[in-house]
Protein backbone atom coordinates (compact mmCIF):
# COMPACT_ATOMS: atom_id res chain seq x y z
CA UNK A 1 0.00 0.00 0.00
CA UNK A 2 1.48 3.10 -1.19
CA UNK A 3 2.50 6.28 1.76
CA UNK A 4 0.35 8.68 2.23
CA UNK A 5 1.38 11.79 0.14
CA UNK A 6 2.46 14.65 2.48
CA UNK A 7 1.47 18.04 1.87
CA UNK A 8 3.93 21.30 1.39
CA UNK A 9 3.81 22.30 5.23
CA UNK A 10 4.08 18.55 6.45
CA UNK A 11 7.51 18.78 4.09
CA UNK A 12 8.75 22.05 5.10
CA UNK A 13 8.44 21.53 8.60
CA UNK A 14 9.94 17.68 8.17
CA UNK A 15 13.25 19.39 7.12
CA UNK A 16 13.58 22.04 9.01
CA UNK A 17 13.04 19.64 11.95
CA UNK A 18 15.71 17.01 10.80
CA UNK A 19 13.47 14.23 9.90
CA UNK A 20 15.40 11.66 8.18
CA UNK A 21 11.80 9.77 6.76
CA UNK A 22 10.56 13.67 5.61
CA UNK A 23 14.33 14.18 3.70
CA UNK A 24 14.44 11.08 2.18
CA UNK A 25 10.86 11.40 0.86
CA UNK A 26 11.71 15.07 -0.24
CA UNK A 27 14.65 13.46 -1.89
CA UNK A 28 12.74 11.26 -3.76
CA UNK A 29 10.14 13.73 -4.89
CA UNK A 30 12.90 15.77 -6.80
CA UNK A 31 13.64 12.90 -8.40
CA UNK A 32 10.62 12.05 -9.99
CA UNK A 33 9.36 12.60 -13.30
CA UNK A 34 5.59 13.42 -12.39
CA UNK A 35 4.80 16.87 -13.23
CA UNK A 36 2.81 16.72 -9.85
CA UNK A 37 5.32 16.34 -8.22
CA UNK A 38 7.93 18.35 -9.74
CA UNK A 39 5.44 21.31 -9.12
CA UNK A 40 5.75 20.26 -5.21
CA UNK A 41 9.03 19.84 -5.52
CA UNK A 42 9.67 23.63 -7.06
CA UNK A 43 7.01 24.99 -4.37
CA UNK A 44 9.48 22.68 -1.00
CA UNK A 45 12.69 24.47 -2.51
CA UNK A 46 11.31 27.71 -2.75
CA UNK A 47 10.38 27.61 0.99
CA UNK A 48 13.75 26.56 2.34
CA UNK A 49 16.14 28.32 -0.03
CA UNK A 50 16.02 31.38 1.23
CA UNK A 51 17.49 30.48 4.92
CA UNK A 52 21.03 31.24 5.71
CA UNK A 53 23.49 28.10 5.82
CA UNK A 54 26.61 27.52 6.99
CA UNK A 55 27.32 24.20 5.49
CA UNK A 56 30.62 22.85 3.28
CA UNK A 57 30.35 20.94 0.01
CA UNK A 58 32.75 18.65 -1.06
CA UNK A 59 33.36 16.67 -3.63
CA UNK A 60 35.12 13.39 -3.89
CA UNK A 61 36.04 11.96 -6.74
CA UNK A 62 38.74 9.36 -7.96
CA UNK A 63 39.55 6.55 -10.66
CA UNK A 64 38.16 3.40 -9.98
CA UNK A 65 39.10 1.40 -7.19
CA UNK A 66 40.57 3.93 -5.42
CA UNK A 67 38.32 3.08 -2.44
CA UNK A 68 36.03 6.52 -2.68
CA UNK A 69 33.52 4.92 -0.26
CA UNK A 70 35.88 3.57 2.37
CA UNK A 71 37.22 6.90 2.17
CA UNK A 72 33.95 8.45 2.82
CA UNK A 73 32.76 6.19 5.78
CA UNK A 74 36.29 6.72 7.61
CA UNK A 75 36.35 10.76 6.76
CA UNK A 76 33.01 11.06 7.85
CA UNK A 77 33.35 8.72 11.00
CA UNK A 78 36.28 11.86 11.67
CA UNK A 79 34.04 14.63 11.44
CA UNK A 80 31.13 12.82 13.19
CA UNK A 81 33.39 12.14 16.50
CA UNK A 82 33.95 15.85 16.11
CA UNK A 83 29.99 16.14 16.67
CA UNK A 84 29.66 17.66 13.31
CA UNK A 85 26.53 16.72 11.60
CA UNK A 86 27.50 14.71 7.52
CA UNK A 87 25.21 14.23 4.95
CA UNK A 88 26.55 11.89 2.06
CA UNK A 89 24.79 12.24 -1.34
CA UNK A 90 26.55 8.98 -3.10
CA UNK A 91 25.60 8.71 -6.78
CA UNK A 92 25.63 5.23 -8.30
CA UNK A 93 25.62 4.55 -12.19
CA UNK A 94 22.74 3.45 -14.30
CA UNK A 95 22.84 0.57 -16.47
CA UNK A 96 22.09 2.05 -20.10
CA UNK A 97 20.60 -1.49 -20.71
CA UNK A 98 18.21 -2.16 -17.91
CA UNK A 99 18.36 1.17 -16.36
CA UNK A 100 18.85 -0.23 -13.23
CA UNK A 101 21.29 0.79 -10.65
CA UNK A 102 22.90 -1.50 -7.79
CA UNK A 103 22.72 1.20 -5.26
CA UNK A 104 25.88 -0.40 -3.22
CA UNK A 105 27.16 2.78 -1.40
CA UNK A 106 24.33 2.63 1.79
CA UNK A 107 25.74 -0.96 2.21
CA UNK A 108 29.46 -0.09 1.81
CA UNK A 109 29.50 2.48 4.26
CA UNK A 110 27.09 0.46 6.72
CA UNK A 111 28.76 2.36 9.78
CA UNK A 112 28.42 6.02 8.44
CA UNK A 113 24.54 4.37 7.65
CA UNK A 114 23.76 3.99 11.12
CA UNK A 115 25.75 7.04 12.77
CA UNK A 116 23.29 9.46 14.26
CA UNK A 117 25.13 12.34 12.99
CA UNK A 118 25.09 11.02 9.58
CA UNK A 119 22.83 10.78 6.48
CA UNK A 120 23.81 8.59 3.35
CA UNK A 121 21.69 8.73 0.53
CA UNK A 122 22.78 6.97 -2.51
CA UNK A 123 21.17 8.00 -6.00
CA UNK A 124 20.86 6.65 -9.88
CA UNK A 125 22.77 8.87 -12.31
CA UNK A 126 19.77 7.82 -14.50
CA UNK A 127 22.51 8.71 -17.52
CA UNK A 128 23.36 11.81 -16.38
CA UNK A 129 26.96 13.18 -17.08
CA UNK A 130 29.23 14.68 -14.90
CA UNK A 131 29.23 12.04 -12.11
CA UNK A 132 26.17 13.67 -10.54
CA UNK A 133 22.29 12.82 -10.74
CA UNK A 134 20.07 15.65 -12.13
CA UNK A 135 18.74 16.66 -8.94
CA UNK A 136 21.84 16.76 -6.85
CA UNK A 137 21.93 20.18 -6.57
CA UNK A 138 18.27 19.98 -4.98
CA UNK A 139 19.38 17.47 -2.55
CA UNK A 140 22.38 19.49 -1.43
CA UNK A 141 19.45 21.94 -0.68
CA UNK A 142 17.37 19.56 1.00
CA UNK A 143 20.60 18.30 3.30
CA UNK A 144 21.52 21.38 4.34
CA UNK A 145 17.72 22.93 5.27
CA UNK A 146 17.93 19.68 7.43
CA UNK A 147 20.80 20.62 9.29
CA UNK A 148 23.43 18.84 8.39
CA UNK A 149 26.96 20.93 8.76
CA UNK A 150 28.98 18.75 5.76
CA UNK A 151 27.14 17.71 2.55
CA UNK A 152 29.56 15.61 0.85
CA UNK A 153 29.06 14.18 -2.78
CA UNK A 154 30.26 11.12 -4.04
CA UNK A 155 30.71 10.81 -7.59
CA UNK A 156 30.28 8.08 -9.95
CA UNK A 157 33.86 7.70 -10.79
CA UNK A 158 34.42 7.19 -14.21
CA UNK A 159 37.27 9.43 -14.06
CA UNK A 160 37.24 12.28 -16.65
CA UNK A 161 33.61 13.36 -16.57
CA UNK A 162 33.52 14.20 -13.15
CA UNK A 163 32.99 17.91 -14.21
CA UNK A 164 29.29 19.18 -13.66
CA UNK A 165 29.96 18.37 -9.72
CA UNK A 166 32.41 20.80 -9.46
CA UNK A 167 29.91 23.44 -10.19
CA UNK A 168 27.76 22.52 -7.43
CA UNK A 169 30.47 22.34 -4.42
CA UNK A 170 32.98 24.42 -2.41
CA UNK A 171 35.69 21.74 -2.05
CA UNK A 172 36.66 19.34 -4.95
CA UNK A 173 38.81 16.37 -3.71
CA UNK A 174 40.55 13.96 -6.04
CA UNK A 175 41.36 10.53 -4.92
CA UNK A 176 44.37 9.03 -6.78
CA UNK A 177 46.41 5.84 -5.76
CA UNK A 178 50.19 4.93 -5.62
CA UNK A 179 52.04 4.42 -8.55
CA UNK A 180 52.19 7.91 -10.15
CA UNK A 181 53.59 7.39 -13.13
CA UNK A 182 50.78 4.96 -14.50
CA UNK A 183 48.33 7.23 -12.97
CA UNK A 184 49.20 10.30 -14.63
CA UNK A 185 49.22 8.31 -18.13
CA UNK A 186 45.22 7.97 -17.55
CA UNK A 187 44.02 11.56 -15.65
CA UNK A 188 43.24 14.35 -17.78
CA UNK A 189 44.64 17.73 -17.08
CA UNK A 190 40.75 19.10 -16.80
CA UNK A 191 39.56 17.13 -13.42
CA UNK A 192 43.55 18.15 -12.28
CA UNK A 193 43.06 21.41 -12.75
CA UNK A 194 39.96 21.32 -10.76
CA UNK A 195 40.99 19.16 -7.40
CA UNK A 196 41.33 21.93 -4.62
CA UNK A 197 43.30 18.70 -2.82
CA UNK A 198 44.91 15.60 -4.29
CA UNK A 199 44.53 13.23 -1.86
CA UNK A 200 46.69 9.79 -2.28
CA UNK A 201 44.76 7.01 -0.96
CA UNK A 202 46.01 3.42 0.07
CA UNK A 203 49.73 4.62 1.04
CA UNK A 204 49.63 2.10 3.85
CA UNK A 205 50.13 -0.55 0.94
CA UNK A 206 53.33 0.94 -0.56
CA UNK A 207 54.65 3.87 1.31
CA UNK A 208 57.20 4.31 -1.34
CA UNK A 209 55.00 4.39 -4.46
CA UNK A 210 53.28 6.80 -2.22
CA UNK A 211 55.70 9.10 -1.37
CA UNK A 212 56.58 9.06 -5.25
CA UNK A 213 52.76 9.56 -6.36
CA UNK A 214 52.85 12.82 -4.27
CA UNK A 215 55.94 14.27 -5.45
CA UNK A 216 55.22 13.57 -9.13
CA UNK A 217 51.46 15.37 -8.30
CA UNK A 218 52.88 18.21 -6.68
CA UNK A 219 55.08 18.37 -9.80
CA UNK A 220 51.89 17.99 -12.35
CA UNK A 221 50.41 20.98 -10.01
CA UNK A 222 53.17 23.54 -10.28
CA UNK A 223 52.61 23.34 -14.11
CA UNK A 224 49.02 24.88 -14.04
CA UNK A 225 48.33 28.40 -13.69
CA UNK A 226 47.28 29.79 -10.65
CA UNK A 227 43.59 29.19 -9.17
CA UNK A 228 40.84 32.39 -9.46
CA UNK A 229 40.65 31.69 -5.84
CA UNK A 230 43.85 32.48 -4.59
CA UNK A 231 43.68 28.62 -3.27
CA UNK A 232 47.20 26.59 -3.85
CA UNK A 233 46.36 23.01 -4.01
CA UNK A 234 48.34 20.49 -1.81
CA UNK A 235 48.97 16.70 -2.84
CA UNK A 236 48.57 14.32 0.41
CA UNK A 237 48.90 10.61 1.25
CA UNK A 238 46.67 9.04 3.12
CA UNK A 239 44.92 5.93 4.14
CA UNK A 240 41.25 5.67 4.79
CA UNK A 241 42.04 2.10 6.35
CA UNK A 242 44.59 2.80 9.04
CA UNK A 243 42.69 6.11 9.47
CA UNK A 244 45.79 7.83 8.70
CA UNK A 245 45.98 11.62 7.18
CA UNK A 246 42.18 12.42 7.10
CA UNK A 247 42.87 15.00 9.94
CA UNK A 248 45.31 16.68 7.73
CA UNK A 249 42.78 16.92 4.90
CA UNK A 250 40.11 18.24 6.67
CA UNK A 251 42.45 20.93 7.71
CA UNK A 252 43.00 21.79 4.14
CA UNK A 253 39.17 22.19 4.16
CA UNK A 254 38.71 24.11 6.37
CA UNK A 255 42.10 26.25 5.36
CA UNK A 256 40.40 26.48 2.52
CA UNK A 257 37.06 28.03 3.57
CA UNK A 258 38.67 30.87 5.33
CA UNK A 259 40.68 31.69 3.20
CA UNK A 260 38.06 31.80 0.30
CA UNK A 261 35.89 33.87 3.13
CA UNK A 262 38.26 36.56 3.94
CA UNK A 263 38.73 37.17 0.03
CA UNK A 264 35.02 36.77 -0.99
CA UNK A 265 35.66 34.11 -3.44
CA UNK A 266 33.49 31.92 -1.22
CA UNK A 267 30.14 33.94 -1.75
CA UNK A 268 30.62 34.71 -5.17
CA UNK A 269 31.24 30.87 -6.32
CA UNK A 270 27.91 30.06 -4.82
CA UNK A 271 26.25 33.15 -6.56
CA UNK A 272 27.71 31.89 -10.38
CA UNK A 273 26.74 28.45 -9.34
CA UNK A 274 23.13 29.61 -9.08
CA UNK A 275 23.23 31.05 -12.13
CA UNK A 276 24.97 27.31 -13.77
CA UNK A 277 22.20 25.93 -12.14
CA UNK A 278 19.70 28.11 -14.08
CA UNK A 279 21.44 27.17 -17.40
CA UNK A 280 22.00 23.67 -16.55
CA UNK A 281 18.02 23.24 -15.81
CA UNK A 282 17.28 25.26 -18.94
CA UNK A 283 19.13 22.99 -21.05
CA UNK A 284 18.00 20.12 -19.39
CA UNK A 285 14.28 21.16 -20.04
CA UNK A 286 14.39 21.85 -23.70
CA UNK A 287 15.96 18.06 -24.18
CA UNK A 288 13.62 16.78 -22.60
CA UNK A 289 10.47 18.88 -24.40
CA UNK A 290 12.10 18.12 -27.65
CA UNK A 291 12.13 14.19 -26.89
CA UNK A 292 8.69 14.25 -26.00
CA UNK A 293 7.55 16.34 -29.14
CA UNK A 294 5.10 13.84 -30.85
CA UNK A 295 6.08 14.84 -34.10
CA UNK A 296 9.54 14.41 -33.15
CA UNK A 297 8.84 11.14 -31.56
CA UNK A 298 7.81 10.31 -34.78
CA UNK A 299 10.05 11.39 -37.02
CA UNK A 300 12.91 9.42 -35.47
CA UNK A 301 11.72 6.56 -36.41
CA UNK A 302 11.99 7.22 -39.70
CA UNK A 303 15.28 8.88 -39.28
CA UNK A 304 17.47 6.39 -37.78
CA UNK A 305 15.85 3.85 -40.40
CA UNK A 306 17.17 5.78 -43.35
CA UNK A 307 20.57 5.90 -41.43
CA UNK A 308 20.69 2.69 -40.78
CA UNK A 309 20.36 2.39 -44.86
CA UNK A 310 22.68 5.34 -45.63
CA UNK A 311 19.86 7.09 -47.39
CA UNK A 312 20.69 10.39 -45.32
CA UNK A 313 23.93 11.22 -43.25
CA UNK A 314 23.18 11.85 -38.88
CA UNK A 315 23.34 15.48 -39.49
CA UNK A 316 21.18 16.37 -42.02
CA UNK A 317 19.05 13.89 -39.92
CA UNK A 318 19.38 15.71 -37.05
CA UNK A 319 18.72 19.28 -38.54
CA UNK A 320 15.57 18.26 -39.59
CA UNK A 321 14.49 17.03 -36.31
CA UNK A 322 15.54 20.21 -34.87
CA UNK A 323 13.72 21.86 -37.40
CA UNK A 324 10.60 20.65 -36.08
CA UNK A 325 10.84 21.87 -32.63
CA UNK A 326 11.83 25.15 -34.52
CA UNK A 327 8.39 25.06 -36.08
CA UNK A 328 6.75 24.72 -32.96
CA UNK A 329 8.32 27.83 -31.39
CA UNK A 330 7.66 29.71 -34.03
CA UNK A 331 4.56 29.04 -34.16
CA UNK A 332 3.92 29.70 -30.34
CA UNK A 333 5.49 33.48 -30.92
Amino acid sequence: MPSQRLSLQNYVDGIRSGNRLTLSRAITLTESQLTSDKVLSEQLLNEISGEKKDAIRIAITGVPGVGKSTFIEAFGTLLTSQQKSVAVLSVDPTSQRSKGSIMGDKTRMDTLSYNPLAYVRPSPSSGSLGGVTDSTAETILLCEASGYEIIIVETVGVGQSETIVKEMVDFFLLLMLPGAGDELQGIKRGIMEMADLVAINKADENPLKAKQAQAEYRNALHLFPATESGWIPEVLTCSAIQQTGLLEIWQQIIDHEGQLKANGFWQRQRDEQQITWMHRYIKRQLLQKFYNHDAVKKAIITAESDIQVGKTLPITAAKKLLNIQSEKFEGNS
